[in-house]
Order: structure tokens, then C-alpha cells, then sequence
């Protein structure tokens, strides 16, 4: 995974947190939400991510006319034989490319949740599997809200993570600025040397060690205690479920894992857990109105629960 992230360097400047937040999900079989104002390389970095491995990779423009048969795919008329045949759509790939999801209404948006949840397509009573590894790399923009339609939270909790990408540091974006003057070009990733150094079976091999990976009770229970604090906090409607609670042990495995460690620490639990958990909360409406921030509130949770020596 470090060959990985070193070709995605080669395209991408400044945003090593939402690379670390890909191959996280990556390696928990999760999904990423991405958001980020226009031009923060929300698509260049899945774009790299893709030509860094060799896997099947697709990439759906969400708009609000999209069906949810242009994602799944649909049952058409085959002219050779006259019967009904299923036509594969774009979410039959390893790497799914998600472009503006908050685009399209919300029954095209939960046209994604079967095959987020549960790895497969059902089309006509059918049930088809996905090819493994699956992930889904989803985008949004945070502030043009006009025609856009938000995720509701049984879409947002099936993202294991949303990293927020911010606009780079004056070294980064001057970095971006030379490179761009010696003739890369966003739109072609190849051009720039990013080159397929790993591929489904080393995906796959890298999911079977995070498994592996050592949890202590300790560990565990300092999780459980950061989903319950959520759960208590007056500023929240909606606290951490235990789906969330998996979720974000099972980051920490994968960020121990990337870390060359054998072994789930209460810092790993800690670096994951604003990305694995940020979406899954919903405040109480007086708290919207007052202008709270749920990260703030997240931190509150965090910082109140003792943690394991």
C-alpha cells in the first residue's frame, strides 16, 4: 500500500489524509465520502487511486434525469434470441466513481445501498453478485446547495468514512502551480507516471491481514464507551449506532495495519474516528439553530471518555 500511495502522489498534492482514508476503506471493503469545494482533486485523487491499481474502474456523473437502471443496470431485450437479458451498469466494477452524488434524487441514490451493503444487484428477483474488492468513492460539494438533494442518514451510514478535503497550504498549492507550468495534466493521470503497482489479489490479501489484526478488550470497550457518550450528549438527536461502532474498529484495524503494527491502539481509535463517525450524527434542532458544530460535539465525546492504558 505504500507503492500505492506513493503513485498517487505523483498526481495528487496535499491531500494525504483523504489518500489515507481511501485505503482504510480499501482495506475494510468500505466506502468513502469525499467532500470538498470545486477544484480540491475530489475526482483527480480517485482518478490516481484507480490507475495506481489494476482493477475495473468506472465513474457515474450523478444528475438529477439519472435512473437508478443506469447505475445497477437493466433487463433489455436481446435482438439475437427476442428475450429479456440483464445489461451489466457501471456499478459492476472494482472502483466506482460516484461524481456529485447529492446531484441526483434521493430513489437513484438509494439505488447504491444494496450494492454498498451488501455487495450485490438484485434486478428482476435476480441477485447478482459484485466482483471484490468494491469500493464506492463517492463526492460532494459542501456549498452549492441549490438542485442538489442531501444524503439521508441510512445513505450516509453506509459510508465507513467521510473525508473532508481542504484547500491545500501555500507549499502545496505552489507545488500544484509548478507542476501544472512544467505541462501535467489533470486529465491524464498516466501522463503524469502514475502507474498499476498492485491489483485485486494484493487488495483482497491486504483484507484478509487487517482481519488479523489484534483488538484487546481494553480497546474494544474504549470504543463502545465513545458510541455511548455520543448517545448522551445533549447536542445530539441521533448518536453513534453500533454499525458505527464496528465501523470505526474496524478503520482502526485497518489504519494499525497501514502503520505496520499487529495491533489496534487507543491513538489508532483516535486518528479514525472525527472520518468514521463525523456523518453518522445528527444534532437536535435547537443545537442547529444555535450553530453548533457536531465536530465540536464529537470532540466533547471523545475527550470525556477515559482512555485505556
Amino acid at each position: 500500500m505504500a507503492a500505492v500511495r506513493a503513485e498517487v502522489a505523483k498526481a495528487v498534492v496535499g491531500q494525504d489524509a483523504a489518500v489515507s482514508g481511501l485505503l482504510v476503506a480499501l482495506l475494510c471493503g468500505g466506502h468513502v465520502l469525499m467532500e470538498g469545494v470545486p477544484g480540491t482533486a475530489k475526482t483527480l485523487l480517485v482518478r490516481s487511486l484507480a490507475a495506481s491499481l489494476s482493477v475495473g474502474t468506472s465513474r457515474v456523473q450523478f444528475t438529477p434525469d439519472l435512473m437508478p437502471g443506469d447505475i445497477t443496470g437493466s433487463m433489455v431485450v436481446d435482438s439475437g434470441v427476442g428475450a429479456l437479458s440483464f445489461h451489466e451498469g457501471p456499478v459492476f466494477t472494482n472502483l466506482l466513481l460516484a461524481d456529485e452524488i447529492n446531484r441526483t434524487p434521493p430513489k437513484t441514490q438509494s439505488a447504491l445501498l444494496e450494492a454498498m451493503e451488501e455487495g450485490q444487484v438484485s434486478v428482476d428477483g435476480v441477485s447478482r453478485p459484485l466482483p471484490r474488492p468494491f469500493l464506492v468513492a463517492a463526492t460532494q460539494n459542501p456549498v452549492e446547495h441549490e438542485g442538489t438533494y442531501p444524503l439521508p442518514e441510512a445513505q450516509l451510514d453506509r459510508f465507513l468514512l467521510k473525508v473532508v478535503l481542504p484547500i491545500p497550504g501555500r507549499d502545496d498549492e505552489l507545488e500544484i502551480l509548478r507542476r501544472h507550468a512544467a505541462g501535467f495534466d489533470p486529465r491524464d493521470v498516466a501522463g503524469a507516471g502514475v502507474r498499476p503497482v498492485a491489483g485485486a489479489e494484493d487488495v483482497l490479501a491486504g483484507q484478509r491481514a487487517v482481519t488479523q489484526v489484534q483488538v484487546s478488550p481494553e480497546v474494544a470497550g474504549y470504543v463502545v464507551d465513545i458510541a455511548r457518550a455520543t448517545r448522551q450528549s445533549p447536542s445530539l438527536g441521533l448518536g453513534v449506532s453500533p454499525r458505527g461502532a464496528t465501523a470505526l474498529l474496524r478503520a482502526a484495524r485497518a489504519w494499525a495495519w497501514l502503520t505496520g503494527r499487529g495491533y489496534v491502539t487507543p491513538d489508532d481509535v483516535k486518528a479514525l474516528a472525527h472520518a468514521t463517525l463525523v456523518h453518522r450524527l445528527a444534532l437536535r434542532p435547537e443545537a442547529e439553530l444555535e450553530g453548533v458544530d457536531v465536530g465540536a460535539v464529537l470532540g466533547s465525546a471523545l475527550a470525556s471518555v477515559p482512555v485505556p492504558r
